[in-house]
């Protein structure tokens, strides 16, 4: 019987415990308005509607008990407050019963303020009652409601819905011109759909006039998800036949696409196919930054082509391309990854010297692969040259080598970096057991020692070694001599 209700009483305290965090939450909000913006008709209401307990029906009896005026403000407060807190078939019933109230009408903002919040929830139902609700009472749709709801319709696999909301925009009173066109192509591209975006562009050229730079740059952005490139490049052709220049983005992102594609099909194309794209660019005097060498450089490194990545190094150099701290991380871990360790301290030593200041997730990053390939050593100088550097963040550092050395039996540097550590305030996230030699496993990797062979062949014993002959001859002699006795 006990069994049976804890499940109920466990989720009676989680409901309790998100409702004191809603409280908390109203009451930092309070803390911040005036006393007549923030009405104790405004907290109890929210109180109703982000509760758990009871369903949609209690809910709805709940709020039949405020007896006081509703105003269009105040419904844009609770759903603006409880989007975040409260299930959204509650929040749904709470705006669908503020409707149907005798006390209050309704303006169109309020509706498409409702249907934003949704959008946001990723509610496609409660978008679908809304939006169906906004075409019976002929209401307006405004266009910032139908970009938020055409992003949010593609993100959750509803293109067609998407596509045919757009259609049908003269019945909510919302007009298919440049910004509608621009908001649905835009949608459509973020999630590689390019085709279908290239349809709506082919039917409506007459309303794209003034954002077709815009429009070509969700294009080829589009089918550079795809890795599409003959198509992306149809559209920068496109661009120049309409006197519409491609600029920076356009071929940065045409780049990244043709990256993608070679590090699948064809490995050895990535540096010339994309320095000719490079070249392309000069000639329309659009000069390539750090950004559109560091997207061939990441294409090099996934692939471990380290000749290659210090030859787009030095070119960069040699162009006068002024180099970023990105650029020298993606060289400097393909180096690691490879077992170059002094070549890749020399990078970071003379990113140093540049004065380039990287962000903090460049050290976490190269000591965890130091930490991975066991250079346990190379990651404590690298940590030394961020402490240096005065970055801070210092903790997620010592999580990882902390742990790491004391499992492969240093323990006494370990400890050294545990009092570094507290000495300095930082707090760390690794338990101090790990510093017990009786608690903490030791692991020394083991290798056996064989003989290296070229062709990456199992080594042979010691009778394949012997001339094949050998042994047919000793056999024919054998059955000459049986022959003869």
């Amino acid at each position: 019987m006990s069994s049976m209700k804890m499940p109920f009483l466990l989720s009676f305290l989680l409901a309790t415990v998100k409702t004191q965090k809603f409280q908390q939450r109203l009451v930092s909000l309070y803390s911040t308005r005036p006393p007549n913006q923030a009405p104790q008709q405004l907290h109890e209401i929210c109180k109703v509607v982000s509760r758990t307990i009871g369903g949609l029906d209690d809910l709805q009896v709940s709020l039949n008990r405020f007896k006081l005026p509703l105003t269009s403000s105040l419904i844009t407060q609770v759903i603006d407050f409880c989007k975040h807190e409260a299930p959204a078939r509650r929040l749904l019933r709470f705006f669908l019963w503020s409707c149907k109230n005798s006390n209050i009408s309704l303006q169109d903002k309020d509706y498409n303020y409702a249907i934003c919040a949704f959008a946001e929830m990723k509610d496609y139902t409660a978008i679908n009652i809304l939006i169906s609700n906004l075409w019976k009472e002929g209401r307006v749709m405004e266009t910032q409601t139908f970009s938020v709801l055409a992003e949010a319709l593609v993100k959750l696999g509803r293109e067609d819905d998407a596509l045919g909301l757009f259609k049908n925009l003269d019945k909510f009173k919302c007009a298919q011109d440049s910004v509608t066109v621009t908001a649905i192509v835009n949608a459509l591209c973020a999630r590689g759909h390019a085709k279908r975006a290239a349809g709506v562009v082919y039917h409506h050229k007459d309303k794209i006039s003034g954002v077709e730079l815009c429009i070509y740059k969700s294009l080829i952005h589009g089918w550079s998800i795809q890795e599409n490139v003959k198509e992306a490049r149809k559209v920068i052709k496109e661009m120049k036949l309409a006197e519409v220049m491609p600029d920076l983005f356009c071929y940065n992102t045409f780049l990244r696409g043709l990256c993608d594609r070679n590090l699948k099909r064809n490995p050895s194309g990535l540096v010339p196919e994309a320095l000719n794209v490079m070249m392309e660019m000069r000639s329309y005097k659009i000069s390539p930054t750090s950004i559109s060498f560091n997207i061939l450089l990441s294409c090099l490194g996934r692939t471990r082509r380290v000749t290659e990545s210090c030859q787009v190094l030095h070119l960069m150099k040699k162009s006068g391309c002024a180099l970023d701290w990105v650029t020298y991380y993606l060289v400097t871990r393909v180096l690691y990854l490879t077992g170059r360790f002094g070549k890749g301290n020399k990078m970071v030593d003379e990113m140093i010297k540049e004065r380039l200041i990287p962000d903090r997730q460049f050290y976490y990053d190269l000591i965890g692969i130091l930490c991975g390939v066991e250079r346990v050593n190379f990651a404590l100088e690298l940590f030394e040259r961020m402490k240096r550097s005065l970055l801070g963040g210092y903790g997620p550092v010592y999580d990882v080598l902390i742990p790491k050395l004391c499992r492969g039996g240093d323990f006494e540097k370990g400890k050294e970096l545990w009092d570094e550590a507290r000495a300095t305030g930082v707090t760390l996230k690794c338990l101090r057991d790990v510093l017990d030699p009786s608690i903490t496993k030791v692991f020394k990797p083991t290798r056996k020692v064989s003989e290296v062979y070229h062709d990456h062949t199992t080594p042979k014993t010691e009778a394949q070694h012997k001339k094949p002959g050998r042994d047919v001859n000793k056999r024919k002699r054998s059955k000459k001599n049986s022959a003869a006795t």
